[in-house]
């Protein structure tokens, strides 16, 4: 009885309250979902929430991150009404509007929406330097990290595979390693490369060329020509040298472009603050990690974006006057 008593007098309390603080009760909470946390794509997400949350007062949002599996995962909990928002490559943005590749069981994705893309993301191949790998066939034979399911890395890493004729079966071994965990692997001798997408310069990167002095290996030839030309998705690109130790050469691959999505179900004017906290803030962003050194708002409304513009994000950017 006395427990009873006691929760009632707490509902009574919490009534007496409710009508004095109406602010908290419409407290609205997003989610964003990113990647591991060594990776752009949380940094990326952190710095949005940061920036989104310094104004919690105003617009009444409070902003909060995810650590995921990546650009594919990210989508499908999307999808699945589980995030508001999520950063997944270009290409697997563009397949999933499509209903292709990876989607192609679930169908179209029709009410997914682009928000913006941010940083260029080179494929990028990580090799032990015992290894003496010069290209990516190299690694036949070898034990190789292919990324964990559901990650966009281990969806292109596939396609990368199918169009140099070659499967997992084609390594001793195909580890699963999360980004996280392959640079430490690789230092520990249980791997002997690793395939990576992701903005430049990365931690995840930095700590095995570092730490044991791994090699950044070229990604070129006629399967990557073949997917640049049949893929308007992928370009072909350069890591500079000497922003990692131990690799003073920059280094040709290909990649996508990070991309910031949402869907029809996240409300428009919770996508216009998402936009404006990062777009009125923009120096500030830019500083928060290397990868957005570079960046410009009228590329990023447009580049990699092959869903449509959400309409609070659209709403943002003609009021810019940059649409």
């Amino acid at each position: 009885m006395k427990k009873l008593t006691t929760i009632a007098a707490a509902l009574a309390f919490g009534a007496g309250l409710g009508a004095a603080a109406p602010a908290a009760a419409q407290q609205r909470f997003v989610t964003i979902g990113t990647g591991g946390v060594t990776g752009v794509y949380y940094a990326a997400g952190g710095a949005i929430c940061r920036l989104m949350n310094k104004d919690r007062k105003r617009h009444g949002i409070r902003c909060s991150v995810e650590s995921t599996g990546g650009s594919v995962y990210n989508i499908n909990t999307i999808r699945a009404g589980e995030l508001d928002f999520g950063v997944a490559q270009s290409d697997w943005q563009y397949h999933a509007t499509a209903g292709t590749s990876r989607f192609k069981e679930a169908g179209p994705f029709k009410e997914l929406r682009a928000v913006f893309s941010v940083h260029p993301e080179p494929f990028t191949v990580v090799s032990r330097k015992e290894l003496g790998a010069t290209k990516f066939e190299d690694f036949k034979g070898k034990r190789f990290n292919v990324g964990n399911p559901g990650s966009g890395t281990r969806a292109s890493m596939e396609e990368l595979l199918n169009a140099s004729g070659m499967t997992t079966g084609d390594f001793s071994l195909a580890s699963e390693l999360k980004a996280d965990e392959h640079g430490a692997a690789l230092c520990d001798n249980k791997i002997d490369g690793f395939f990576y997408g992701v903005g430049h310069p990365s931690a995840n990167i930095q700590d095995p060329t570092t730490t044991c002095g791994a090699k950044l290996v070229p990604l070129v030839g006629a399967a990557v020509d073949k997917l640049v030309a049949e893929n308007p998705y992928y370009a072909k690109v350069s890591i500079p040298g000497s922003i990692y130790a131990n690799n003073p050469d920059p280094t040709p691959t290909y990649g996508v472009v990070a991309t910031f999505v949402s869907s029809t179900n996240t409300a428009d004017d919770v996508v216009y603050e998402v936009v404006k906290a990062v777009f009125d803030n923009f120096d500030d962003f830019k500083k928060l990690h290397p990868a957005f050194a570079n960046l410009d708002p009228k590329e990023m409304i447009k580049n990699g974006l092959s869903a449509p513009l959400h309409p609070g994000a659209a709403k943002y950017y003609k009021e810019k006057g940059w649409m």
